[in-house]
């Protein structure tokens, strides 16, 4: 019996929300509940810009225990996952193809993400690992 998309989603995110680390889950829980409304007020491909800059250093090398950075590779392993997107060996590969789509694309990219985030956010809240 295969599952439906929004199961994987399900199944993914909280593997996913598992997996982040005590000294950051707090502030990751937080980050995540206003995710989609920043991709909402400020458009996919600048809300992962912007996450981007938020989770690398000054020489602009990635802070892997970022919440920005934790969240971008969520969304980009799913969507490469599901084959939305190729498999992208870099966060930077991956928002370059995201921001190379056409517009058909780009919005079910986008949409995608957002549902993924729904899962990702009711985990997070649900603080599964207390």
């Amino acid at each position: 019996m295969s599952k439906t998309l929004s199961q994987k989603r399900a199944s993914f995110a909280l593997e996913k929300v598992s997996e982040v680390g005590n000294s950051i889950r707090k502030e990751f829980k937080t980050f995540v509940a206003g995710a989609p409304s920043i991709i909402l007020k400020n458009g996919f491909g600048q809300a992962l810009a912007f996450w981007y800059s938020k989770g690398t250093d000054s020489n602009m090398n990635l802070k892997h225990n970022d919440k920005h950075i934790i969240l971008i590779n969520i969304i980009r392993e799913w969507l490469s996952q599901e084959d939305f997107l190729n498999n992208n060996n870099s966060v930077k590969e991956f928002i370059q193809e995201v921001l190379d789509s056409d517009q058909s694309k780009f919005l079910t990219l986008q949409q995608e993400t957002l549902n993924l985030l729904e899962w990702v956010k009711r985990f997070a809240a649900a603080d599964l690992n207390s």
